[in-house]
């Protein structure tokens, strides 16, 4: 059977979606399995476990200028790629007008149909033609974890039960965490940076902890993705290694993929509701994500834990943002259930 997952952006929601193709492999072992999504975003998928295709576009940027020559050249060269095969089943896994349009150039096998939501769930954005383009459209429960709301719509698409915990299925090489001297327990990631200013957490909260964690064995690591996060590891790192050389470490700039392997050697991570801080939860790692919005019940880690995980990975929502004890707290619970740091 061939299916094509249709799930385009943003990070975050393309990482709650991973779990669909562990879900398909286990239930359908001879599956092929597609993927329409964008580029930014297809380094990622690259590390996906069973994935036969990602097939990359960039209608963000061709939204943008689609009276170009350029543009329609890409264009046309994405239908090609789309439509190099013929699906038993198309399953439209974000339900905006973008995903239904790529859900309809794809093209069916004989018997093929295509899926999508028939409804929006709380928090998540809808737009109507998702289901208009759908032969068959499925309802969801409105208030639903990120990661159940595209496994429950793939599951009842093709007819299997989905397995009792989340597997994401990121193959990612094994190799040794980076430990110094000075810092035995490791790394910790700071993901201090979000598309929404209202979502950050303070720069001081991020010395304080930092420096808690400094003491206690941990070296800081301080990726960024753009100019203003790279201001901000920079800022951390200096209050941190004021205190002692090396306390922070404030990487180059680096690719999803990579990103995803420097991760994977971190001890842990602690960071602000963002598509990095749900890598964390996707390589499985002691992670804190902070919320200054009581959204955790949608995009955070607790739906997803792992058998004999529990408390691993933990959420921290309070208002006008959590404090540094909290945050500790919850640090020091995650990093001593299930694995020791």
């Amino acid at each position: 059977m061939k299916i094509l997952l249709v799930k385009l952006s943003s990070l975050g929601d393309v990482v709650h979606t991973l779990p669909v193709v562990q879900d398909i492999r286990i239930a359908m072992p001879d599956a092929q399995i597609d993927w329409v999504v964008e580029k930014s975003f297809a380094s990622l998928l690259a590390r996906s476990e069973g994935l036969h295709r990602v097939i990359p576009c960039e209608i963000r940027r061709w939204r943008k200028s689609f009276w170009t020559a350029v543009t329609r050249q890409e264009w046309q060269a994405f239908k090609a790629r789309l439509r190099q095969e013929a699906y038993d089943a198309v399953i439209d896994l974000q339900g905006l007008t973008k995903s239904a349009l790529v859900a309809r150039l794809a093209r069916l096998a004989p018997g093929g149909k295509r899926y999508a939501l028939a409804n929006q769930t709380d928090g998540s954005g809808y737009e109507a033609p998702t289901r208009w383009v759908a032969d068959v459209a499925i309802t969801v429960e409105p208030h639903v974890h990120a990661v159940l709301r595209s496994r429950e719509l793939a599951a009842r698409a093709l007819g299997y039960a989905p397995a009792a915990a989340a597997r994401f299925g990121l193959k990612v090489p094994a190799t040794p965490a980076k430990i110094n001297d000075h810092f035995p327990k490791g790394r910790i990631a700071f993901v201090h940076g979000t598309s929404r200013a209202d979502k950050q957490w303070p720069l001081s909260h991020w010395v304080a902890l930092g420096q808690r964690l400094n003491t206690a064995g941990y070296q800081v690591l301080l990726p960024h993705g753009n100019a203003a996060e790279l201001a901000t590891s920079e800022a951390i790192a200096a209050a941190l290694n004021g205190a002692l050389a090396g306390s922070a470490v404030v990487p180059p700039a680096l690719a999803l993929d990579a990103l995803t392997g420097e991760l994977a050697q971190c001890a842990g991570v602690i960071g602000v509701d963002s598509g990095v801080s749900h890598i964390a939860v996707a390589l499985d790692l002691p992670h804190v994500q902070i919320y200054n919005f009581d959204t955790a019940w949608r995009t955070g880690p607790a739906a997803t834990a792992a058998p004999g995980h529990g408390g691993r990975q933990l959420s921290v929502f309070a208002q006008p943002a959590p404090g540094v004890e909290e945050v500790w707290q919850a640090w020091l619970s995650c990093s001593t259930a299930g694995v020791a740091a």
